[in-house]
């Protein structure tokens, strides 16, 4: 991908982001985002070529390839710039601030992202990716190099006015303080569902056109609301919806089965790719990120707990594992710390890791179990994939399971049992086939924020399957987390290579935070619980914003950029306040602090002004809400951890996500367990609102207290 010849100007190969490393020789005068470009900018009086991208991006690697690389080019580009080479990834922050700008200088945003600014790092004029020449409908890279340093030379005064209004825009917008909401509206998860149920693809599931992106913000949100909804009305299973369409659990599910079917589910290896180029979930841009196979395993976790069916419930808990099992196979660091992301190319063409001919599958497993592999992945001569870049390749196919087993049973000819028994072993010696293969590239820097993520999940996934393999997984995360990004009260953003590095940020806090929450749950842990809080007020002392009572995304002793963002929108990840309002309630439940549980529901009430405009946005905050308004309920379950294990079992083979579970050894500094246990014996205590009823002394006493009452009812009584 680079030019061979390292440019002795170039200043990227002492970073440690692997995105840059990607770029260190190039024959680009690359500087890395810092002083010392912006002083060069100043005292040549030139202006910045700011370009911002990630490792695994496709469209970043093209765009390398065509123009980064080319000696022509990049010579075009040191004569007339500064360029500054950014991971989007290690500097959210700074992505995030000139994406607010390209987006609002073109409509739209997308990486690579190209953006010029005058030596005071102000925007005049952005785009996505160029091609080297025009195409695309776009115009050559080179082009617009030549039209903006004219721009520059000949016309300084109105690039400078340009700049200049447009970061004023950007600041007042940001600088806006939001008006103080106390209440929530009762009525918005319902409005929600019913605004999702609308422009829900019925054919394909999940919302939108191509290409199509994995929602586990508001898939999270539909099984938390239908959950609790029914709760609410005892509705029974199936019940028609309150609105015209699909219910909210409907539609989680069928989203889920359409993914789980489709390409972008890695079926050899288990894990799922960023999104899908078409709206069937077919083809996908190749690349996995840790982000979203963090939150999907959890969202698959959590459908197993409420589907209607044995074969739903066994296949997303297969998902489910299958996801876990490959971020611990393929994307866990020696020391306990989850990787970033895996590439979409490999060998320089997109997909050719993932995808198979017939005659490849048939080398492998030969004729006989090949045509079987073939039927039921609908591996075919005519293919569903060709790189777009290299047609010469012909086409092959990403695999899928677009037909029901019995059907496939049916036009092979055998029992759809003995189909099913014979796929797992099949799809063993494939995936060892592939393993052969180059492997795609991979982002070794570790996330604070992305690793909180998986450390929920692997918890959440260790209690809920009561797999200790996971919980180990899980324990050591945590640990590699305190030890490795935890200095002196304080989070860091970024590690790799025994460095750790840039401030942490909202989200960092926010993620890591519920991590802990749903590792004390699985462990009766209270130390994890008390790390939590102690991220909770950090986050609070460096990134609230007492005006609007929301969150900035970046801490006041964080670098100075042109304009602090405070998102309320999410992206592939719940956004920064979504995540810290759901960590404040919870912490607020469990440490007894009105004012924090306060603070969640306003961030809601905030962000909820987008549901008329983006309800497929807002899928954290409503998740929030729908859990603001739910009536608390708490368990406590006091004993050792092996006295606790029966009773903790019960509670997790039942999805009850607006439950306050309180595991421990003894009673403790928590208010539902002040007071709780009795020596040598392990006790449940199911409480409604803090009042609680006799305790429940064996599992089969639990039992029947939950099926009791149901999700929000009362508590048994005294």
């Amino acid at each position: 991908m680079t030019n061979p010849a390292t440019p002795s100007h170039n200043r990227l190969a002492n970073e440690t982001s692997p995105y840059l490393l990607q770029h260190a020789t190039n024959p680009v005068d690359w500087y890395p985002w810092g002083d010392e470009a912006f002083a060069r900018a100043l005292a040549e009086d030139r202006p910045i070529l700011l370009s911002v991208g990630y490792s695994s991006c496709h469209w970043c690697h093209v765009m390398a390839h065509e123009s980064f690389e080319n000696p022509v080019i990049a010579a075009q580009m040191n004569e007339g710039f500064v360029n500054i080479k950014v991971d989007r990834e290690e500097r959210p922050d700074v992505d995030a601030v000139y994406m607010t700008a390209t987006q609002a200088l073109t409509g739209q945003g997308g990486w690579p992202m190209t953006v010029f600014l005058t030596p005071q790092r102000e925007p005049f004029y952005a785009g996505t990716y160029f091609p080297p020449d025009d195409r695309y409908g776009r115009p050559g890279f080179p082009a617009v190099l030549d039209a903006v340093r004219r721009a520059w030379d000949s016309d300084r005064a109105k690039v400078v006015e340009s700049a200049e209004h447009i970061t004023g825009r950007l600041r007042a917008a940001a600088a806006h303080v939001l008006p103080a909401r106390d209440a929530l509206d009762p009525a918005a998860p319902s409005d929600a569902v019913a605004r999702l149920s609308r422009s829900f693809d019925r054919t394909w599931g999940g919302w939108g056109r191509a290409p199509k992106f994995p929602s586990p913000g508001i898939l999270e949100f539909l099984l938390t609301h239908d959950h609790l909804t029914r709760a609410a009305s005892s509705a029974p299973s199936g019940a028609e919806p309150p609105h015209a369409g699909p219910g909210a659990l409907d539609m989680a599910l069928e989203t889920l089965r359409r993914m789980a079917n489709g390409g972008i589910y890695d079926h050899l290896g288990g894990g799922f790719a960023r999104y899908s180029t078409d709206a069937r979930w077919l083809v996908p841009h190749f690349e996995k990120m840790l982000y979203d196979n963090a939150q999907l395993a959890r969202a698959y976790l959590h459908a197993s707990l409420v589907a209607p069916t044995p074969e739903d419930r066994a296949r997303f808990e297969q998902v489910a594992r299958e996801t876990l099992d490959y971020l611990a196979r393929e994307m866990r660091s020696p020391e306990g710390g989850f990787f970033s992301a895996q590439d979409a190319d490999s060998e320089g063409v997109e997909g050719k890791f993932f995808v198979w001919t017939p005659a490849e599958v048939e080398a492998v497993l030969g004729s006989a179990d090949a045509a079987l592999v073939n039927a039921w992945f609908d591996v075919t001569a005519g293919g569903n994939f060709e790189d777009p870049h290299h047609p010469e390749l012909g086409r092959s196919n990403v695999l899928s399971t677009p037909r029901p087993a019995e059907e496939v049973a049916g036009a092979l000819g055998i029992p759809a049992t003995e189909l099913l028994a014979r796929l797992p072993a099949l799809r063993s010696r494939m995936l060892a086939a592939r393993n052969t293969r180059v492997h795609p590239g991979l982002d070794d820097k570790v996330l604070a924020s992305w690793n909180g993520l998986a450390l929920a999940a692997f918890a959440d996934a260790a209690r809920v399957l009561d797999d200790a393999r996971y919980l180990e997984i899980a324990r050591a995360n945590a640990t590699f987390l305190r030890e490795r990004l935890w200095r002196d009260g304080t989070l860091l953003h970024t590690y790799k290579d025994g460095v750790a590095r840039v401030s942490g940020m909202l989200e960092d806090y926010a993620f890591v935070g519920q991590g802990l929450v749903a590792l004390y749950q699985a462990t009766g842990d209270l130390a994890e619980l008390r790390w939590a809080r102690a991220l909770f007020e950090a986050m609070q002392a460096r990134c609230h914003d007492a005006e609007s009572g929301t969150f900035f995304d970046t801490p006041a002793d964080g670098e100075a950029l042109l304009f602090r963002q405070r998102s309320l929108q999410d992206g592939p990840m719940p956004s920064g306040n979504a995540a810290a309002a759901l960590l404040a309630f919870w912490l607020g439940r469990y440490f007894d602090r009105p004012d924090w549980e306060a603070l969640a529901r306003s961030i809601a009430a905030a962000a909820l002004t987008h549901l008329g405009e983006y309800p497929s946005a807002i899928g954290g905050a409503l998740q929030v809400a729908s859990l603001a308004q739910a009536p608390r309920r708490e368990l406590a379950i006091v004993g050792t951890e092996a006295a606790r294990h029966s009773y903790e079992r019960v509670v997790a083979t039942r999805y009850l996500p607006a439950l306050l579970l309180a595991p421990a050894e003894v009673g403790a500094d928590l208010a539902i367990l002040e007071g709780r246990g009795e020596p040598g014996l392990a006790l449940a205590y199911l409480c409604q609102d803090m009042v609680c009823g006799l305790p429940a002394r064996s599992p089969e006493e639990l039992r029947a207290q939950l099926e009791a009452v149901d999700a929000l009812g009362a508590a048994p009584e005294a």
